[in-house]
């Protein structure tokens, strides 16, 4: 028996419509195929154009004409100035913000402390690693340094270590005898050098005579002098004066024990740090001395007003102690004064862009160098006033609220945000005491301000070309020397 579909019957359906209906169900189909395209179309059209319009707000800062092939703007440094001298001069021309190639790799250049600011705030952790060039493998253990340590664990742990075990207040002042050890030898064998060279010469003038003649002075080459005597001062590790307390390196042995850091084995850690605060920091403090030597020699005003702030809050019948310190305000100046003038590390220390950003309005590529030139922004007319004059007044005037610790861009000495200068309070404290000591203890015979050479060169830290050589002679009361 036949059966027949009742909707066929009733709707007449038959094999003719389903065709039609089939075929309308697929133009159907199609057109919203067509839709869905056209938007997903649309919304990429529209991403696209987002993307383009982001790019194009965010093209690529100017790059410094007179690339060469290979070595790119090499050439260049090698100008007769210095390198951060010479980027200077092509910020006047081309802007604060510009890139130069350093062989195959691009660096950013920073001129004004508004872009250094957004540089170390905004975009700090993009800037907290280092590059890893050959040289810095080798000397630093693998980048083993602290500073030369990319960021990430690491770096971190160790910085922990530094700061609280190493560098931390109660460290500090529990080897404050050995820096007050190293600084009155220092002094008094210079005076007894002035001794035997007066007994030699048939003179027999008391330390405290009024009287002067060249004669009555030695001379002493100040940068060899510095950098021995900073040398003494760090050396704390092998020296039999601390004796009963516990060096750094029995500080960070004990660390280590309890808790490893990872990548290296506890006696890299500990040669790599020992090595990096001994002689790092020694480099910075001497050369930072004899700038300021060199200075206030040739500023001969200033040199007489530190000499009569020292004679006022010390006198001449004590010796300055490191509690002193504080007390000397026109000291503290003529130190921040230096350091303005002569950064360390004019270009800061290295950095490198681990992912893309933005500066200035500018896109920033991974990979690229961060040269923020601190010799320029510390010379900006719009924030101090007669910047190429040495004026310590001004930290006492118009900029006295102006410190060191990396939150005022404008004077950056020792870096900013997550890598600044980890011993900077140690190292302003070596260079306040050892400066007042050796300013109170000895008169210095006033050359003529022409003859001092401020010719300088970009070396490891930026360092006085010619030496420095003074002729001196004590000044205080016998009985300071005899205690020494």
């Amino acid at each position: 028996m036949t059966h027949t579909n009742p909707y066929k019957s009733k709707y007449g359906i038959g094999p003719f419509s389903t065709t039609i209906i089939n075929q309308k169900m697929e133009l159907v189909l199609n057109y919203l195929n067509i839709t869905t395209i056209a938007l997903i179309s649309l919304i990429s059209l529209f991403f696209f154009l987002f993307r383009l319009s982001k790019v194009s707000h965010t093209k690529n800062p100017p790059t410094i004409p007179g690339s060469w092939p290979i070595l790119g703007h090499l050439p260049l440094m090698r100008n007769t100035q210095t390198p951060h001298k010479t980027l200077a001069s092509l910020a006047d021309r081309y802007g604060p913000i510009f890139t130069i190639k350093l062989g195959a790799t691009h660096a950013l250049v920073l001129n004004n402390w508004e872009l250094a600011k957004e540089c170390f705030t905004k975009n700090d952790i993009v800037v907290s690693s280092r590059p890893k060039p050959v040289a810095a493998e080798i000397m630093s253990y693998n980048q083993a340094f602290i500073g030369w340590a990319p960021y990430g664990a690491y770096w971190r742990q160790l910085r922990k270590i530094v700061t609280m075990e190493i560098l931390s207040k109660h460290r500090v002042e529990l080897l404050s005898h050995i820096r007050v050890s190293e600084v009155q030898s220092s002094i008094k064998e210079l005076v007894n050098t002035w001794s035997h060279q007066s007994q030699a010469s048939g003179q027999s003038e008391p330390l405290n005579d009024t009287k002067s003649s060249t004669n009555d002075y030695v001379s002493v080459e100040l940068n060899k002098w510095f950098q021995q005597l900073t040398l003494n001062m760090k050396g704390v590790g092998s020296d039999d004066k601390v004796v009963g307390e516990r060096d750094f390196m029995d500080a960070m042995l004990l660390v280590l024990n309890d808790k490893p850091i990872e990548m290296f084995d506890a006696d890299t850690v500990i040669k790599a740090t020992t090595m990096e605060l001994i002689i790092g920091g020694s480099d910075t403090t001497a050369g930072t001395l004899t700038w300021a030597m060199s200075l206030l020699l040739k500023n001969p005003h200033v040199l007489k007003k530190a000499k009569e702030e020292l004679n006022t809050q010390i006198g001449k019948e004590n010796c300055v102690r490191e509690s002193d310190v504080n007390k000397l305000v026109y000291l503290d100046a003529i130190i921040k004064e230096t350091l303005r003038f002569y950064p360390p590390a004019p270009f800061s220390s290295p950095r490198e862009f681990t992912e893309d950003c933005t500066i200035g309005g500018y896109h920033i590529k991974k990979g690229t160098r961060l040269m923020p030139n601190l010799w320029k922004i510390h010379r900006d007319s719009r924030v101090w006033s007669d910047p190429l004059e040495f004026k310590p007044e001004r930290f006492l005037t118009t900029n006295k609220d102006v410190d060191l610790g990396g939150q005022n861009f404008e004077l950056l000495p020792f870096g900013s945000g997550r890598r600044r200068c980890a011993g900077m309070s140690l190292g302003l404290h070596m260079l306040h005491y050892i400066l007042a000591n050796f300013l109170h203890s000895f008169d210095i015979l006033n050359l003529s301000p022409e003859s001092i050479d401020l010719t300088e060169v970009l070396e490891f830290t930026s360092t006085k070309v010619t030496p420095l050589e003074v002729l001196v002679k004590p000044c205080l009361s016998p009985k300071c020397y005899e205690i020494m």
